[in-house]
Order: C-alpha cells, then structure tokens, then sequence
C-alpha cells in the first residue's frame, strides 16, 4: 500500500466529507425542528460541528479498514443518525418525507456548489491540482451521498420517503423491514447491484443535471 497516496487522497477528501456529513445531519435536524420534532436541537445536532455527527466506526475505522482491504477499490461509512421521534411531527406520515429529503438535497446543493467552485477555479487558471481535485472530490462524495441515501429502503432516507408516500397498509409493511434494512442494502452493494442499477444511473443525471445547470456560467466565464 502507498502511505503518501493515501495521505494524499485523505487530505483531498476530508473536507468535502466532513462538509457532506455534517450538512447532511444537521438538515435532517433542521427540517425536523421546522415540522415539530426538537428531539435533534436538544441534543446539540443541528450544528455544523462535524464531531456531532462523526461516528467513530462508520466515519473513520470502517472506510479506512475498507480502503486498506480492497486497494481503494470499494469504500463505505456512514455518519451519526440525527435522532427524529417521527411522532412529535405535525403530520407524521407527510412531514417525515421533507424530514428524510433535506439531507440528500443538502447534498446535491453542495455537489453543485463544489462544481461552481471546480468551474472558477478552472477559468481563473488555477495550476493547483490539489484544489481542482478536491472540488472534483466534493461533487463526487456530494452525489454518492445523494444518490445512495435515496436507495428506496429503510433505514435509509429513500426509505423514509417511499413510506411517506405509500399507502399506510404498504408503508407499514415496508417499515417492519427496517431492522434488516442496513444488512440488506450492504449485501445488495457487495453484491453490485446497487452500484450498478441504482448508483450509477442517478449519479450519472446528477452530472448531467449540474451540468445543465452550470451552461449560463461556464459560458459567462469562457
């Protein structure tokens, strides 16, 4: 294993990971607090301190274990989840929809964001690859993170809003999978399949989308 290349792509990456963590915790904790749920604000969650939501063994033992174990090939983690009693929202049923998607939209704001400041960067000339490729690395952990939370399966956010948005028979049939949800979401990306018809896809519109979105300015720059 090359040590400096793996100092090299941790200092490429941490910042956008910490931002995409962070961001993505405390929007579900604002969006809850906003729909009646202050279960996350009494516990210090809505916050952009990244050590609230870091979790010692998704965010830092396992992605590193991971990327020792496959030559950087396959990586995962996961933060600290807010904590929501779905219970105190307003209107549970509908209200934990906007709740589950603020975290993936707070991450496809800021892949977008990352993306603008790859394309001033760019037009400025900046020589540096380091921060060229860090705000390379900041899409891209910003769409995996958007696309994989959108998985539609508890525990993850994807989950959550299908529930929403299911009838209350299919909904209660789909939450009692929760418990196994993680497991199963884990074999399923082991074994693939959610790399290859679900990752994939999305993530390749979410390019197309910001894409499309940055025409006006890469056009006011050129």
């Amino acid at each position: 294993m090359d040590i400096a290349n793996l100092i090299q792509t941790v200092a490429i990456y941490a910042l956008p990971v910490l931002f995409a963590i962070t961001v993505h915790e405390a929007a579900h904790g604002y969006a809850a607090r906003h729909f009646g749920d202050n279960t996350a604000y009494m516990m210090g969650r809505i916050t952009l301190n990244p050590i609230k939501h870091i979790d010692p063994i998704g965010t830092i033992a396992m992605p590193l274990l991971l990327y020792f174990a496959t030559s950087g090939a396959f990586l995962f983690g996961y933060a600290k989840p807010v904590p929501v009693n779905f219970g105190h929202l307003r209107n549970p049923k509908r209200d934990m929809i906007w709740v589950a998607l603020a975290g993936p939209a707070s991450n496809f704001v800021q892949a977008i964001g990352w993306a603008i400041l790859f394309t001033v960067l760019v037009a400025m000339g900046l020589q540096e690859r380091f921060f060229l490729d860090m705000a390379k690395a900041g899409v891209l952990v910003n769409l995996v993170m958007w696309a994989f939370n959108l998985f539609p399966l508890p525990p993850l956010d994807g989950g959550r809003i299908l529930v929403g948005l299911l009838p209350w028979k299919q909904a209660q049939a789909l939450s009692r999978v929760e418990p196994w949800g993680f497991f199963i979401v884990m074999g399923l990306v082991i074994a693939g399949i959610v790399g290859t018809y679900w990752l994939r896809p999305l993530m390749g519109l979410g390019y197309d989308a910001i894409g499309l979105l940055l025409t006006p300015l890469t056009a006011l720059l050129n």
